[in-house]
This record gives structure tokens, sequence and C-alpha cells, in this order.
């Protein structure tokens, strides 16, 4: 039997502060402290060595007490808490958010004039959460250690987990504080480490704005751009790195290389969602997420980029288009959406409706107008203004096209005019998380007009449509970077009962 000693890591009393900056620095002391601990605890452990009964670290949290409802005016949607009481939340990653906690801790004390209270919480770090990203443990491990492992350290814990506040479903039992943010410290920290599974890249190089597509086209487009301005002696685009699958980094001609550099590798083979990076010194870059065909894949990859905060994603890709009046190759901007594609109903009702966002909306028409060069009548022909329709059955077609529940009378009724597999997820978790979202698609087929890709057809499609498609989803991120951020953040995503970190 283990002797009985203390295994806990150093425990931070909750302090007061006024300053943003330094209840910033306090997190960082905690947080390093804590995994500091771990490490060096798993180290010993997988060196045979008696560690103790069970080794515990604790995330560092935030606290914020107010005594009335009063606030400064603040014209951003969040910055505030709703009412008064305790609220709270655990923290996580102070270097990955070393520009997001600082700028929430500023808006909560001037809006409300009352300190932070900085201290250990009682939320242990799951020793998983604790490894650095070249860390590899398992493997040397036997199998009764790995069996022992459990008893030792705390491991990830789902029902610390679950989406219960970004639901709006979640409910503090009397005495407990109330939410501070969308998701605490282990539901980032989960997020983070699938996001490394699914993307091939660490969450270090992910950009708060994102683009998705589902087709592969659109990626190799991107590659070339990226590689393209990385190749640009004297540009004043910004861009400082473009970063692919593997943490395979290419630094802007004018920067040298950096320590760390020399660990990224290409994979063996591709991730099942890769994406890639144009990276800003200020993370106002691009990020860009091939995620395939289907909702579920829509959701598993929005679920986790959205702990990230990023300031708004669009999706980019192709539709069926359901309108005689269409040609291939028209744009399609969504401005409502038809959900069957099932997999948020129970996160999100369907009776919940998913807002067109009038500041991305402008920036995607705007950006179509400036890359085509078409404006007026000319630009409406183009592009046409509508619902879209997303559906989990690839087949649709298949099913029977007469009766009450037809997918054709669906859409009819509901004035869909194109249809496709992820955008409406896309938007419905943006809309759930507090993500400002757009949908622009292009249109690849007119199944319910006889008009299918032909091979010809389409190659001849892809070559026209996809680079000028994608220049207008990075032209409408740069207008939206240029209008800044803060007129961004909705408050149609925002409840009357909300929590205050963006």
């Amino acid at each position: 039997m283990p002797p009985d000693i203390s295994t806990d890591a150093p425990y931070f009393a909750p302090t007061r502060f006024d300053d943003a900056d330094a209840a910033m620095a306090r997190v960082r002391d905690i947080y390093q402290s804590g995994v500091d601990y771990l490490r060096q605890a798993l180290q010993r452990y997988v060196a045979g060595e008696d560690v103790g009964r069970h080794v515990r670290a604790c995330y560092p949290f935030v606290r914020v007490r107010t005594d009335t409802v009063a606030r400064a005016d603040s014209r951003l949607s969040y910055g505030f808490v709703a009412g008064a009481g305790i609220y709270e939340t655990t923290l996580t990653r102070p270097d990955l958010f070393a520009d997001y906690y600082p700028e929430q801790f500023r808006l909560l004390l001037q809006n409300h004039g009352v300190s932070l209270e900085i201290g250990s919480s009682t939320q242990p770090i799951p020793v998983h959460f604790s490894l650095k990203d070249h860390d590899h443990v398992e493997g040397q491990l036997d199998a009764a250690q790995r069996q022992r492992l459990r008893d030792v350290f705390d491991l990830p814990d789902l029902g610390a987990m679950d989406d219960g506040i970004a639901n709006g479903t979640c409910e503090p039992l009397p005495g407990e504080p109330h939410p501070l943010a969308l998701f605490t410290a282990p539901r980032v920290d989960y997020s983070l480490h699938r996001l490394r599974h699914y993307t091939g890249t660490a969450p270090e190089h992910f950009q708060n704005f994102v683009l998705f597509t589902n087709y592969q086209f659109y990626i190799d487009e991107f590659i070339k751009l990226g590689h393209s301005l990385m190749e640009e002696a004297g540009a004043d685009h910004g861009y400082r790195a473009f970063v692919e699958p593997g943490n395979v980094i290419s630094r802007w001609v004018g920067d040298p290389p950096q320590p760390g550099d020399e660990l990224g590798s290409a994979p063996p083979r591709l991730p099942q969602m890769p994406a890639y990076h144009l990276t800003r010194d200020d993370r106002s870059g691009i990020t860009m997420v091939n995620i395939g065909v289907g909702p579920a894949n829509a959701k598993t990859i929005t679920d986790h980029i959205a702990v990230l905060r990023p300031h708004a994603w669009i999706m980019l890709g192709h539709c069926a288009g359901l309108r005689n009046t269409q040609e291939l190759g028209d744009y399609v901007l969504a401005h409502g959406y038809v959900r069957e594609d099932h997999v948020l109903d129970e996160e999100l009702p369907l009776w919940v409706p998913i807002p067109p966002l009038a500041e991305v909306q402008l920036a995607l028409e705007a950006a179509v107008a400036d890359i085509t060069q078409l404006s007026g009548y000319e630009l409406k022909r183009l592009m046409r203004t509508g619902t879209v329709a997303s559906t989990d059955n690839r087949n649709w077609e298949l099913l029977p096209s007469q009766g009450a529940s037809s997918p054709e009378r669906r859409f009819s009724q509901s004035r869909a005019i194109a249809l496709d597999m992820e955008s409406a997820t896309i938007a419905a978790n943006g809309f759930r998380f507090r993500v400002p979202y757009g949908t622009l698609l292009c249109v690849s087929d007119k199944p319910l007009h006889g008009e299918i890709k032909l091979p010809g057809m389409a190659n001849q499609f892809y070559r026209e449509r996809v680079d000028q498609h994608l220049r207008i989803g990075i032209r409408a991120i740069e207008r939206l970077r240029q209008q800044g951020v803060d007129k961004l953040h909705s408050r149609k995503l925002r409840s009357f009962a909300e929590v205050a970190f963006q």
C-alpha cells in the first residue's frame, strides 16, 4: 500500500484583482504549477516510482460577484453578467488564450466595477490534458501501470464536459455560482485534443476566421494561395505563415524560422478533416477546413472549433440548385435554413429559428461584387439570396417524388432554392455557440431539372468557379476584419440570461 502522503499540487487561495493583466498572471501561475506537477508525477510513475495514493492538480478559476444589475454602457453583446449574483468558470491553456482571457477580464472590470477573484478550483485537471503536444508516454507504460492509472491520476470525466451551458439547459443548484463562460476548462481541453486528431494541426495555429468546405478542390486552391503569399517578398498582406497538416509550417519569406518549426512533419495520410491556416500575429488570419460530406462531420468540427471562440465561420461549398432559373455556377447566399440534418435536434430544437446575420450577409454580398465586378441586376443574375435546405440523406432523389412527405413537396413549401448536407448544421451550431456564421454556396447540379454533373461538365465547372468562389470567401473575411470584430458579434446570438464571456 502506498504511503498516505499529500499528493495535491500547490493550492492558490482566491485573491482579488482589479487589474486584468495581474489577474491573468495569476491564472498562468496556477495553471503552470498544476500541469508541471502532473507532468513530473507522471514521469516518476512511468519510471516505476511510488507517487502516492492519488495525484491531483486543479484548474484555475475566475469569479465575479455583483449585487446589482446596473452596469456601464456597453455596445458589445458580451462582457457583462445577466444580474446580481456569483458567476464563475474554470480556465485552461492561458498560453493559447493569452489575448482572449484578459479581454474578458477587462470588460468585466469596466462594466461592473467589482474585483475579480482568481484561485485554485476544485475541478481536477485530467492527466491527459497536462501533456505537451510531443509527449508520448502511453507506449512506456506496462499493462499493470495502465490498469492503475485511473487510481493514481484523474482521467477525463465526460460528466464535466457537457454543453448544458451553451444549450441553455444548465440550472445551477441553490448556492452554486452561475456560469461565466459557455465552456468549462475540461470541455475546452477535450476539444483541443479532438482538433489535433481530426484536423492534423495544433490548436495554436487556428485563426479567428474560419472557412469550411465540402470539396478538396477548394483546399487545393487554398494551398496554392497560401504558398504564393508566403513567397511575396515585401508584401503587406499581414500573413506570417502557412500551416498544413502535420504542423508543417511555411514562413513568409521575410521571416526567419521559429523554434519548433522543425517538429512539423507531413502525415503519411491526411486526417479526417484536414485544416490549413494562413496565420497573422493577432490570430485574425484564415483557417480552412475540408469537412467532407455530411452533417455529422459538420457538427463534429464546429463542436470543437467553437471553444477557440472564433469571430466568424463561413461555409463555402457546392449545392444542388432547386430552381429552374438557376444556372450551374450561380451563387446562393443563404438567409434561412431548412434543417433536415437531424444531428442537432436534441441540442437545438427545430422550433428555434436560425436568423441571418446582417454583418456577414453584407460582407458576402459585397465580396461577390468585388471579385466578379458585377453590380445591380447583373449581380442578382449570378447570385440569389434565399433558403438553403440541408439533409442527412445524400440520395434524397431516390425517395418517392409524390405524397405529402416527399422531399420535393417539402422543399417547395419551404421556398428553398438550394440543397446541401452541411450548411444548416454549421449555421445552427454557430447560433448555438454564439459564433457569427454565413453561407455562400455554388450550384453544381440541378437534379430536379435533369442536370447532373457529368465528368466533362464537372471538370469545366471546377476550373471556372472554385478559384473565384474561394477568393470571394477570403474577400468577405477581409471585409469583416476591416470593419472590426466588435460589430460582428451580434446580439441576435445572445439570450436574455447570457454568460459574460464572448
